[in-house]
């Protein structure tokens, strides 16, 4: 299967090659038939808990939509090639504020898109301050370390304030979303674990 450049250019392949209609895959993953359309044929990725369970569905690892290729050896990011690494854009809705401007969302930038058979998917997450970001839950384990600004993390009923330096790792299952705090953007290393 030849690699494709998106996460839904490669979910509609693996349907395809796995012969399994949208329908199917919605039923399996527990998501709607017209978000699973919107992740192929617009690019749109709420969040990253779609993905997971996509990827549980369909039998692979989250890393597979993610990958342009699979390198066995050790996969080295250098200092500033990540810039160039996004891989998608989440939380920005397709409407439009009242004063005409569109609500930024959260950067996501692969740190080791290329690694083959990993469990783990490393980014660095630019988080503007007016990203409008839903809870997730998903299966799997989250560790997060601040580069710089605030951090707010909603996780289940409570809120954790978080500055550079600061750590934090959690179960995914828990309802969570970060948010940029204090008026100002934040950057954050997320590590995001998903069980196969």
């Amino acid at each position: 299967m030849a690699a494709k450049h998106t996460p839904g250019e490669r979910i509609a392949e693996l349907r395809k090659t796995y012969s399994i209609t949208r329908e199917t895959l919605a039923e399996r993953s527990g998501l709607n038939v017209e978000l699973i359309r919107r992740i192929e044929e617009d690019g749109h990725i709420p969040d990253l808990a779609p993905l997971v369970k996509i990827a549980r569905a369909l039998g692979v690892r989250l890393g597979t939509l993610l990958d342009d290729h699979e390198e066995l050896g050790p996969v080295i990011t250098k200092a500033g090639s990540a810039e160039t690494a996004e891989r998608f854009v989440t939380g920005q809705p397709s409407e439009v504020k009242d004063n005409g401007s569109r609500p930024h969302g959260l950067s996501f930038k692969a740190l080791a898109a290329d690694k083959g058979g990993r469990h783990m998917e490393p980014f660095i997450v630019d988080i503007e301050p007016d990203a409008e970001q839903v809870k997730s839950t998903h299966e799997g384990e989250e560790f997060i370390y601040v580069l710089s600004g605030k951090l707010s993390l909603e996780y289940g009923m409570n809120t954790y304030e978080l500055s550079p330096g600061d750590t934090v790792y959690y179960d995914s299952i828990v309802p969570h979303r970060v948010l940029a705090a204090g008026g100002a953007p934040a950057r954050i290393v997320a590590v995001i674990y998903t069980p196969m």
